[in-house]
């Protein structure tokens, strides 16, 4: 397969502060000020103030805010905010608009924050949100765990992913958020438990999922020339790219399936996303990828490049995507612990990979400090972004 049409980047942005609010269940804080305090977070890390930001982009997918009106408790600067939604592409949409306001030179400063409150239970949407008729939504449809569970189980069979896989994504997902202050399940939990757990929709249990919840993160980017004077160690945004399905992948919300079997837009996103850095798969040391189900990080793994479909199966049995493994994914518990705000979940992702770089992870801190890192999220109804991160601008 070619590469995606993509020219490499030149003179990317660099991220010079990360904030968050950690996620969970917070019935006393409003979605707006957890966003504020993800973005004092990420302003102080950066050493800047808000009156310095030139470029602003925010997106929330259930909160029902304008994430623009923040500025009233930020301050009335006139700066160019740019609301944003995009499904769970939301936060990766919101950074590749300040990057490219970066590389273009409209901004040397810029910030995007994420944030979101959902309802406890899983998503239901109305399907005509998704130019779907009413019907699908009638016939209990909407409801994604079903769809992720076929489609882990067709996979499964496909490229024999074992049960116990799934298992071992999950357990590492909890021992992972257990060490990590923005986890919302920070209790680990055994390969036994999680397989043994009430069954959602085979070959899925209840502990394989994750949570739709709260949170926020906020991001600050900077041209390489002013983060040579604010900052010793940005992290290099060295490309993002976002694709969105194409006839003959399975899904979330298909209405049918095609006789032909076309890779998922999480493989073309990941293609466009290293052809801006110029960087190849293999150099990846550090992934945080889609978790919604165990079975989405394992499939994640081959779409994005990182290993050929079923290398996973040893890959995962061996322990080499653990906190100290060869190819460590989701360290910071991924959306398993975390759960799911989707506005926050793919700037969280891209902070993750910022402290890795930094050495500043904590317990968490892989063995080998790593020098490239990928994101990767994926939403309905077909839609995925990738990012790729880099100590170093080339």
């Amino acid at each position: 397969m070619t590469r995606a049409a993509t020219d490499k980047w030149t003179d990317p942005a660099t991220i010079i502060g990360v904030g968050i609010y950690p996620h969970g269940r917070h019935p006393e804080v409003s979605a707006r000020s957890m966003a504020l305090h993800a973005i004092e977070q990420a302003l102080g890390d950066a050493q800047v103030s808000w009156r310095d930001i030139e470029f602003a982009a925010g997106g929330s997918f259930m909160s029902g805010e304008e994430p623009d009106s923040l500025v009233s408790e930020l301050g009335l600067t006139g700066l160019h905010f740019m609301n944003v939604r995009n499904a769970c592409a939301t936060g990766a949409t919101a950074l590749w608009s300040a990057s490219s306001a970066i590389r273009t030179g409209a901004a040397e400063l810029a910030l995007v924050v994420g944030y979101d409150k959902h309802p406890r239970g899983a998503f239901n949407l109305p399907s005509t949100q998704f130019g779907i008729d009413e019907w699908y939504g009638q016939q209990g449809m909407m409801l994604t765990p079903q769809f992720f569970a076929m489609k882990t189980q067709r996979y499964m069979h496909d490229y024999g992913i074992s049960d116990s896989s799934l298992a071992k994504v999950a357990a590492k997902a909890y021992r992972n958020g257990s060490i990590t202050p923005s986890a919302f399940r920070r209790s680990p939990m055994s390969e036994e438990e999680i397989a043994q757990s009430r069954p959602i929709s085979p070959p899925l249990t209840q502990y394989m999922f994750c949570s739709p919840n709260e949170g926020a993160v906020a991001i600050v980017l900077a041209s390489q020339r002013k983060a040579a004077e604010l900052s010793d160690n940005p992290v290099f945004l060295r490309g993002v790219a976002m694709r969105t399905r194409r006839f003959g992948s399975l899904n979330v919300f298909s209405t049918s399936l095609p006789l032909n079997d076309e890779p998922a837009a999480t493989t073309y996103a990941a293609e466009g996303a290293f052809a801006a850095a110029g960087i190849e798969p293999e150099a990846v040391d550090i992934a945080q990828l889609q978790d919604g189900e165990a079975g989405a990080e394992i499939m994640a793994m081959a779409e994005t490049g990182l290993c050929e479909h079923g290398q996973q199966e040893a890959l995962i049995q061996s322990g080499q995507t653990e906190v100290r493994g060869a190819l460590p994914v989701n360290t910071d518990g991924g959306m398993i612990a975390h759960g799911e705000p989707v506005g926050a979940n793919g700037l969280r992702q891209v902070r993750e990979i910022v402290l890795q770089i930094r050495g500043e992870a904590g317990e968490r801190q892989v063995s080998k400090r790593p020098e490239v890192g990928l994101t990767q999220v994926y939403g309905a109804p077909g839609t995925a972004a990738c990012t790729v991160l880099a100590a170093s601008p080339v």
